[in-house]
């Protein structure tokens, strides 16, 4: 991979001719495959990580959103601005790591917005540095609520085509939008047709509604992105999102939606991995591990290790530290115990620092607990201390992290040799009911589908709004109580209230860093 000091400044600056729609898009390498814009996770440590699987010609090939960015506090705030886009070294001015042309293209760029000075004020200053800037239309969070951006401007059609056609008008390079879709065909494809003819080049669309976030969560509506495929212009470039829960589902949804390229959130946060093709059989190597059913999947030590000589290299500017291969059984144990009995060990206390002030660690080494959590989701429900290990530790703390993954390499180590021992009764589960069901009356398909061992990358199944509401963790709405089944559960799918949501300690960090966000909002 080349080095991130190959580019000169001159080289970000310039920007071709501007093109618009297919001839933008294609000029850009008619990407098939999106990491997405997600909310301080697709940092730049992130999506090198999930092009680290791609082979280098493939690389360049998988474009990727930066995570949304506030569009005024971008526009105001120097502090927040070094806070979350590091384009150049601040003593050289060199080319450094988002928008890097040698390590990080293609990248867009999202703001969220309701002010359309202020988002062409933030544009301008990604624009040297990035190959579009896109409009966050879709945030359905309640700081999105608050603030008046996100999917709480689809009421406000006008606003939308403001803030769209400045940047159309005004920007050296593309503007493009995100959007989910409305509650009927019609509202949805005249919404889209706003979009586009504000001068959107490219039009993301969330198969879901607003109302759709938690446990109301449930399946994207592919047949809807289909639907605006076959209304808009033949030209118009369509990106679809949701629904993306294993690399099989990526040609899926092209196939069903029509769409030009598919868009993978959560699915690539449980398995930065998605995109790329897994190994033939017997060439699996130490990283990718495949059962005796045939089914496999990257594991995740072999995951966190790529993701934290990343951190090492690019975030730290420091020289990852020697590694011993992976284990696979066969190789020597004797490290195991070795390990085990380090982890034991007190961690020695790292003196104050006489009342000085931590130094920021930086948008990829304040996103490490959260995106961990969601990598070794199933590990940690398995192994509690790892979790508790996890729960504790501090942004910006290597270290920490470094007895982390070897915790992790140990748990990975035991789980295969007890893999080998039972000849894999050891992850045999019971079936569940629902299995046979179809995956939109049941999660219970989704689940076997997908499942793997824990020591596996995977992805996180949430029961359907029905389930959830069967379970008790949702709350019917009084006026659901007294119609059908249907209708009830349409009610509590499209028109619930606050949630009941389960609090889980790895979101605890993104908790506290969106109610941050959301009081500067306010402010």
């Amino acid at each position: 991979m080349a080095s991130s000091e190959d580019q000169s400044p001159a080289v970000m600056m310039e920007h071709p001719a501007k093109l618009q729609g297919r001839a933008f898009y294609e000029s850009i390498g008619s990407p098939k495959f999106i990491v997405a814009p997600m909310v301080d996770q697709s940092e730049f440590a992130w999506r090198m990580l999930s092009r680290s699987f791609l082979s280098p010609t493939e690389q360049s090939s998988l474009l990727a959103y930066t995570p949304m960015f506030h569009a005024r506090l971008y526009s105001e705030d120097e502090k927040y601005r070094k806070a979350h886009f590091q384009a150049v070294r601040p003593e050289t001015s060199t080319p450094w790591l988002d928008g890097n042309p040698s390590i990080d293209r293609p990248l867009f760029v999202q703001f969220c917005a309701n002010d359309p000075a202020a988002l062409l004020s933030a544009a301008k200053q990604v624009a040297p540095y990035c190959d579009a800037v896109d409009l966050n239309l879709g945030c359905p969070q309640g700081i999105a609520r608050k603030g008046k951006y996100g999917a709480f401007l689809q009421e406000d059609q006008d606003l939308i085509f403001q803030l769209i056609n400045t940047l159309h008008k005004e920007l050296p390079i593309p503007v493009t939008a995100k959007i989910r879709i409305l509650e009927t065909k019609e509202e949805t494809l005249a919404y889209a047709q706003n979009v586009l003819k504000a001068g959107a080049s490219i039009l993301t669309i969330h198969g879901r509604r607003r109302e759709q976030k938690g446990h109301l969560t449930g399946l994207a509506d592919w047949k809807m992105i289909k639907f605006l495929r076959d209304s808009l212009p033949a030209e118009t470039v369509i990106f679809a999102n949701g629904n993306i829960l294993q690399g099989g589902d990526l040609e899926k949804c092209l196939e069903v939606t029509g769409a030009d390229a598919v868009m993978s959130a959560e699915g690539n946060l449980s398995d930065p991995a998605i995109f790329a093709k897994p190994p033939p059989a017997g060439e699996e190597g130490r990283e990718y591990w495949r059962g005796k059913d045939g089914k496999g999947g990257w594991r995740v030590d072999a995951v966190f290790r790529r993701y934290i000589n990343i951190l090492h290299e690019h975030a730290l500017g420091s020289k990852a530290p020697e590694r011993r291969p992976l284990f696979l059984p066969g190789d020597d144990t004797a490290w195991i115990t070795e390990s085990e009995r380090a982890e034991d060990e007190p961690v020695a206390k790292k003196r104050k620092m006489g009342g000085k002030k931590r130094q920021d660690p930086g948008p990829n080494m304040s996103s490490t607990q959260p995106h961990l959590f969601h990598l070794l989701r199933h590990l940690v429900s398995k192994h509690t201390d790892v979790r508790d290990m996890l729960a504790k530790g501090r942004a910006g703390d290597i270290d920490g992290l470094e007895r982390i993954l070897a915790a992790v390499e140990r748990k990975v180590a035991e789980g295969l040799l007890e893999y080998e021992r039972t000849d894999g009764a050891n992850v045999a589960e019971p079936p569940r009911e629902g299995e046979d069901l179809p995956e939109d009356e049941s999660s219970a398909g989704t689940m076997l589908r997908c499942r793997r061992p824990w020591w596996v990358a995977q992805a996180i199944i949430r029961p359907l709004p029905s389930e959830a509401l069967k379970k008790g963790a949702l709350t019917m709405s009084k006026k659901g109580k007294g119609q059908g089944k249907e209708k009830a559960e349409k009610d509590v799918a499209r028109k619930a209230g606050a949630v009941l949501e389960e609090i889980k300690a790895e979101e605890q960090g993104k908790k506290d860093d969106i109610k941050a966000r959301d009081e500067a909002v306010a402010g």
